[in-house]
């Protein structure tokens, strides 16, 4: 998938997506409901989703985002 653009729309919590001739939308609650976090990869996952919302939805279609968690609250520990 060739994502053009990506914004986090705060009033929905939702990532919207523009790709070639489609609009998508990643509602975070729905993508982060099965993850196993704690307080601090919670408050990660917000500011990846507001602060970079490419990466956020990269990670959430390849399928990665619970190694991302858990590689965040690896580092928590440090």
């Amino acid at each position: 998938m060739n994502i053009i653009y990506a914004e986090y729309n705060i009033h929905h919590n939702s990532i919207y997506i523009a790709t070639a001739g489609y609009l998508l939308r990643i509602d975070c609650w729905e993508a982060e409901k099965g993850l196993k976090t704690t307080a601090c990869s919670e408050c990660a996952l917000n500011i990846l989703a507001i602060d970079e919302p490419l990466e956020y939805a990269r990670l959430y279609f390849e399928g990665n985002m619970q190694m991302w968690v858990d590689t965040e609250d690896s580092l928590e520990l440090w």
